[in-house]
């Protein structure tokens, strides 16, 4: 008899008669995991309420609360995988996600159960789990496994307790999402001349190829976001696999006169850096020189292997070797930037940015990169990044979104540019080694987004439009505080696209972003979009643009 476990068998957890079982993932990082495990047991109380109270319903925790770890998340893979070996398949299970969670901890086990599974997030900024929840639900999309998604402030409105009652009811949850317009190469778009422009770029992009370089390719389990090689091939848009121990070793050569040259540059351009002394806890200046050398470094492998954009993966292992990677990144997808040199002293790509892929996340990849290449080809400003969903509320009479990413974003996106950026020290909890952000308030401006997601090896773009909006003082320091106040914040409104369209349908926790003037943005978003249908791509407009894209 075959002996292949290494530990005894536990025993099989089902959901009886009116029971649901309850699952909750959440970081890796056991620090992250304790600081928001508060906020979890408040939502799991209210929860259990709800179901007990409303609908009959006993609510069961499939794994334990582990007081000597100070929480009760599912926090690796293994952990997840063992859950789930002893869980019936046929249970019906909630996955409550509150806080930032780790898909592939239980990516794989769910793609297995047959029973129904109901993603459900608290819609709040401070973790938050509405991030989690997205990256959850496309990372399921992708993997051809689909599962139901709901979302709630309080848990207690009518939008969350009659979705709830259909779930317990018929084990499916369906969202309208008629905001999302399919469109193909027989569209009247194609022969307009925006669609010209784009079958030209997308030809070119074919021909050419946008090589896209990644230091390490998978980053805070957003299986969501990295695609198979073979979807990347057909688009034109292949990947160069760039290790992040040659980023330090390429680091290591840039000299100390350059790093403060380079710091310098972007002090005497009006960045505000919060100095400090104790480089534990505060910004220090040899953590910008570190980054400074990131820069450098980044730019010249960049140059090296004739790479379209360039990303690091930064959360893991790099951020216990180094400065956090954030203020490289904003700067190198800046085109006002310190002029780098490479090692005969020829300025790389001057007046033109370089696209950074922040968090390596592919899904941003691939827009970022098309609408550089065509913004550029346009001679428009081609600056892109991406941003979470990170949260919003409404403001005005309308709702209107907080975008945020962890970190940086390029100084055009700002208002008052490079003078308007200020740097502070990352949170030591994830970046021991610190390093600045590059954080201020989104400028006003009219904003063309996309969102790139795949299945199987078919490659999908949704592509929106929407209004970058400067808020009052007050207001955008509410939203600031209530996220994370180090970190650069946009906010804005999509056209067309209400909250709970992007929530249903929107397959990311990310959304990638570029500035585009209000007379060119309908040209624009045409051209984009007979970009990707010519390179392959299956194309989703959403909202507003649907209706004047020929």
């Amino acid at each position: 008899m075959l002996n292949l476990s290494l530990t005894a068998p536990g025993p099989q957890l089902s959901a009886g008669k009116q029971e649901v079982l309850l699952v909750t993932n959440a970081d890796l990082r056991e620090p992250a995991n304790v600081q928001c495990w508060p906020v979890q047991e408040k939502y799991e109380c209210k929860l259990e309420s709800v179901l007990r109270e409303r609908f009959g319903v006993k609510m069961v925790r499939a794994h334990p609360v582990w007081k000597e770890r100070g929480h009760g998340f599912i926090s690796s893979q293994r952990e997840g995988s063992d859950l789930f070996e002893h869980i019936d398949p046929e249970s019906p299970v909630i996955v409550l996600l509150t806080a930032w969670q780790y898909s592939h901890h239980l990516a794989p086990s769910l793609v297995k159960h047959r029973g129904p599974v109901l993603l459900l997030a608290n819609f709040d900024g401070t973790y938050p789990g509405l991030v989690g929840m997205l990256c959850m639900a496309a990372t399921l999309t992708s993997l051809g496994h689909p599962a139901s998604r709901l979302w709630s402030e309080n848990f207690d409105d009518d939008f969350f307790l009659s979705g709830l009652a259909i779930w317990l009811k018929t084990g499916r949850l369906e969202h309208d999402t008629s905001y999302l317009h399919p469109i193909d190469l027989s569209s009247p778009l194609m022969a307009t001349p925006a669609g010209q422009i784009g079958r030209q770029v997308g030809e070119y992009v074919l021909r050419h190829k946008e090589i896209i370089g990644l230091h390490d390719m998978f980053c805070m389990g957003m299986i969501n976001g990295v695609f198979p090689q073979a979807a990347l091939a057909r688009i034109g848009m292949p990947m160069e696999s760039l290790s992040q121990s040659a980023l330090l070793a390429e680091m290591a050569k840039v000299p100390e006169s350059l790093r403060e040259a380079c710091l310098e540059w972007y002090e005497s351009h009006g960045m505000k850096f919060h100095w400090g002394t104790d480089g534990a806890t505060e910004l220090v200046r040899a953590q910008v020189l570190e980054q400074c050398a990131m820069l450098v470094a980044m730019a010249r492998i960049t140059k090296r292997f004739g790479l379209s954009a360039v990303g690091v993966q930064y959360q893991q292992g790099l951020a216990q070797s180094c400065a956090a990677s954030d203020f490289a990144e904003g700067a190198i997808g800046s085109t006002e930037r310190f002029p780098i040199p490479d090692e005969t002293g020829a300025i790389i790509r001057p007046g033109r940015c370089i696209p950074c892929i922040n968090e390596v996340d592919m899904g941003s990849a691939i827009p970022q990169t098309m609408m550089w290449r065509l913004l550029s080809a346009l001679g428009k400003p081609a600056e892109t990044t991406l941003h979470d969903i990170r949260w919003g509320s409404p403001f005005a009479g309308q709702f209107v979104w907080d975008m945020e990413i962890s970190g940086s974003v390029p100084f055009e996106h700002l208002k008052g540019g490079i003078a308007g950026a200020e740097g502070f020290r990352q949170t030591p909890m994830y970046f021991p080694k610190g390093g600045a952000t590059i954080a201020g308030q989104g400028k006003a401006g009219r904003l063309l987004w996309a969102r790139a997601n795949y299945i199987g090896t078919d490659v999908f773009l949704q592509i929106g439009t929407g209004h970058a909006l400067e808020l009052p003082p007050a207001e955008f320091t509410r939203r600031r505080q209530a996220t994370n106040p180090e970190w650069p914040l946009l906010n804005c409104v999509l056209d067309g696209v209400g909250r709970d369209d992007l929530m249903a349908g929107h397959q990311s926790n990310h959304i990638t972003v570029a500035y585009v003037d209000e007379a060119d943005l309908r040209d624009v978003t045409r051209a984009l979009a007979a970009q990707a249908l010519t390179q392959g791509i299956k194309v989703l407009i959403a909202g507003e643009p649907a209706s004047w894209l020929v």
